[in-house]
């Protein structure tokens, strides 16, 4: 009798002494997800005031690159690439650059300046294109008023605000992406229409996501927006909260240009812009049809009002787990035609983003 009271009394510390193994065990295993982002990045200059639909691409934590063109799992330390679809590469369809440099032309976070001028900025690319992108060829246009360049592939920041929607993928997925990618021609067939930026996008969302992204009619004509297509994957990421999806800002560095502006569909740019007044003349029955397109479908709020911000020092934001949002149910997305408004939140001191749907304009 008194061995089995004596038992039960080391009980409690057996137990404990479990559960902390337990503990140490799932600290030290590798985390079975890792982070994405879908890169959402306003418009700037005069192009950008022209058209207004910005750039989307797409940021990989787990996936690296042995040259822009060529893929491959990141090693310890790495952060990662971007991986985007620009017109006038050389001829590639896709071009890899790692997170660091893709936004900030350099490789160390500690040399990212404050404050940027021309000739900083110019200076910054111009070592970055010799000493890493030489496999792009001598001739690599920087880019002109109507094509994208080279310039558009490193120090994103200095031209625009970036907003990272963030959701985590597994190392089955990555494997199966960096072997698809590497096996694809990687040859340039780029159409603003029909094969732009975010119909590339739609391609790496659908391989995580498969049979989620598909071209719709409505919004914008059956064109594939960034907007649109990263309003499918807040959409996608209300109904599924395992995607532990977050937003993140990665603010504009000041100096080298005015603020970047905000970011619309086709159908909103045709209104907002004026547009739409010559079509009224020639058809008021498709300006009707826009009007309605716009209307239903072509309103929605993207960005948080108080959105988390990440400067190039705690980049590493993008790749830490954050709070799952707290989502509507799957019937209120699919019932509302309205808008997705977010806005930030600190709760227990945890930096939270709370989804609600809304039918007010943005």
């Amino acid at each position: 009798m008194e061995a089995s009271l004596q038992a039960r009394k080391m009980l409690p510390g057996k137990n404990l002494l479990r559960t902390m193994s337990i503990l140490i065990l799932l600290v030290g295993a590798p985390r079975l997800f890792s982070q994405a982002a879908l890169l959402l990045e306003q418009p700037y200059g005069v192009f950008g005031t022209i058209n207004p639909t910005g750039h989307a691409a797409i940021y990989l934590e787990r996936i690296c690159a042995d040259s822009p063109v060529h893929l491959r799992m990141c090693s310890p330390g790495e952060r990662g690439i971007v991986i985007s679809r620009y017109k006038g590469l050389a001829g590639y369809d896709w071009v890899a650059i790692p997170l660091i440099p893709y936004l900030y032309s350099v490789n160390d976070p500690a040399q990212v300046p404050a404050e940027v001028d021309q000739e900083t900025v110019n200076r910054l690319r111009n070592h970055y294109r010799e000493s890493q992108l030489g496999q792009l060829g001598e001739n690599l246009p920087r880019g002109s008023f109507w094509n994208g360049g080279w310039t558009e592939l490193v120090g994103t920041a200095y031209d625009r605000r970036t907003y990272a929607f963030r959701f985590a993928t597994t190392v089955e997925q990555d494997r199966e992406l960096v072997r698809t990618l590497n096996e694809r021609p990687n040859v340039s067939h780029f159409n603003i229409w029909y094969n732009n930026c975010a119909d590339f996008d739609r391609f790496i969302l659908g391989h995580y996501f498969p049979h989620q992204f598909g071209r719709t009619i409505f919004p914008d004509a059956g064109i594939t927006t960034p907007k649109h297509i990263t309003y499918a994957l807040v959409k996608y990421a209300h109904r599924h909260p395992e995607t532990q999806f977050s937003i993140l800002e990665i603010p504009q560095v000041p100096g080298f240009r005015h603020e970047s502006r905000a970011i619309h569909g086709v159908a909103e740019t045709l209104f907002t812009n004026g547009y739409v007044i010559p079509i009224v003349i020639l058809n008021p029955y498709v300006a009707g049809g826009l009007l309605a397109d716009y209307l239903i479908r072509g309103r929605y709020h993207l960005v948080p009002k108080n959105p988390i911000t990440v400067g190039p020092e705690d980049m590493d934001a993008l790749i830490e787990p954050l709070p799952l949002i707290s989502t509507p149910s799957a019937s209120e997305v699919e019932s509302s035609p309205g808008a997705a408004h977010l806005a930030g939140q600190v709760v227990n001191g945890e930096a939270v983003v709370h989804t609600t749907l809304s039918s007010v304009p943005e």
